[in-house]
């Protein structure tokens, strides 16, 4: 898809870090998560509904700590002036491109966790 947006709408107001302090890093998070996984086959229908529900609550603050990365990142190198509301047409170009770079390469990195997950499983098991 495209991205029309203006300059009020882009630039970043609130980080995800305001809203989340104290949250652990990606990789402490990323353990977290897999113990989290494994602990949910063990346990109660109860436990296991809030577990899910933590689950999705990380979930969404990784979604928006991405998000906030991509605006932050892209205004910083996008737009230049402030001189009208509408973004201007290398502006808008530029903001487009670096959106698709930035999830093209989180998708990538996301991939290769989880390939990296699989094998880090492959290999408990195989133990």
């Amino acid at each position: 898809g495209t991205f029309s947006l203006c300059r009020c709408a882009f630039a970043p107001q609130h980080t995800v870090e305001s809203l989340d302090r104290g949250a652990p890093a990606p990789t402490t998070r990323a353990r977290s998560m897999q113990s989290f996984m494994g602990s949910l086959e063990s346990t109660g229908e109860v436990e296991r509904t809030a577990m899910l529900a933590k689950l999705e609550e990380m979930q969404m603050k990784d979604t928006l700590r991405m998000f906030n990365s991509l605006v932050e990142r892209c205004f910083s190198e996008c737009v230049n002036g402030f001189r009208s509301k509408a973004l201007t047409g290398p502006e808008d170009k530029c903001i487009t491109t670096c959106a698709q770079k930035f999830l093209k390469h989180s998708g990538r990195v996301g991939q290769r966790f989880g390939e990296l997950s699989q094998m880090e499983q492959q290999k408990a098991q195989g133990q």
